[in-house]
């Protein structure tokens, strides 16, 4: 995946608010998470997106399928933490 491959940090940054609030836009919820939160898991999804592209045999082209890859993946760990999350709260 091409989208943070050739890009600084600031843009790691700027990549990873955008996606992570996309991803918590189509997945609401009580998340106490802040903003540093938020541009991690946007980071995080698009590196898993990259990750799992291949190994599922998918390659995207252009920006637009890369963005929505990395949404996706910002999604599915937003998901998975909060199961992890939800497990920890009595």
């Amino acid at each position: 995946m091409d989208l943070l491959a050739h890009h600084g940090w600031i843009a790691w940054i700027i990549i990873g608010a955008v996606v992570g609030i996309i991803a918590k836009a189509i997945m609401p919820g009580r998340d106490p998470q802040g903003c540093i939160v938020t541009i991690l898991l946007g980071i995080a999804g698009a590196l898993l997106a990259g990750y799992l592209e291949p190994k599922l045999g998918i390659h995207t082209t252009g920006r637009l399928a890369q963005w929505i890859a990395a949404i996706l993946g910002a999604i599915i760990i937003l998901f998975i933490y909060r199961l992890i999350a939800g497990r920890r709260r009595y």
